[in-house]
C-alpha cells in the first residue's frame, strides 16, 4: 500500500494549485489529509477568504473520517437530510457535504488521505483535486 508522505503530500498540494492556476479558477484553498484525518499540507492563495481553508478541511474530513468523498455525501444529504445534519453535528461542524473533497485510493484501493479544495465551483474544485491525484499515480474517487 502508498503511504502518504509528506513530499507527496506536497506534491498534490502544488499539483492541485497548478490546475486551478492553468483553468484559472478563484483564489483556492487546499488541504491535504492523511488517513487518520492528520493535516499532511494546506495553503491558502493569496486573494482567497479567510474561510475556505476550514470548507477544504471539511470536504476532506468527510472522505477520510467516513470512506466517503464530499460528492457522495451531498447526494446523501439530499437522500437523508436528518442524517447528514447529525453527522456534521458529530463532527463538530467539520464535514462539508459539498463536492471537493476527493478522496485518494491506492493501487490496492485502500483509502491513504483526501484532498479537499474550496474556492471556486464545487465541480472545479473536485477537477482540480481529480488531476492531482491522477497526475500522482494515484487513484481520485471524487464518490460519483
Amino acid at each position: 500500500m502508498t503511504e502518504l508522505t509528506l513530499a507527496l503530500a506536497q506534491k498534490l498540494l502544488a499539483d492541485t494549485l497548478a490546475h486551478c492556476r492553468e483553468h484559472k479558477f478563484n483564489p483556492m484553498a487546499i488541504v491535504v489529509l492523511d488517513a487518520a484525518g492528520g493535516v499532511k499540507a494546506a495553503a491558502s492563495e493569496d486573494g482567497t477568504t479567510f474561510l475556505r481553508w476550514r470548507v477544504a478541511h471539511g470536504k476532506a474530513y468527510g472522505a477520510v473520517a467516513l470512506g466517503m468523498p464530499s460528492r457522495r455525501l451531498n447526494t446523501m444529504a439530499a437522500e437523508r437530510p436528518h442524517f447528514v445534519n447529525a453527522l456534521v453535528g458529530l463532527t463538530d461542524g467539520n464535514l462539508i457535504p459539498v463536492p471537493g473533497g476527493v478522496a485518494i485510493r491506492s493501487a490496492d484501493k485502500k483509502i491513504i488521505g483526501a484532498i479537499g479544495v474550496s474556492g471556486d465551483t464545487s465541480d472545479n474544485d473536485e477537477a482540480a483535486a481529480v488531476a492531482a491525484i491522477k497526475a500522482a499515480g494515484l487513484i481520485a474517487d471524487p464518490g460519483a
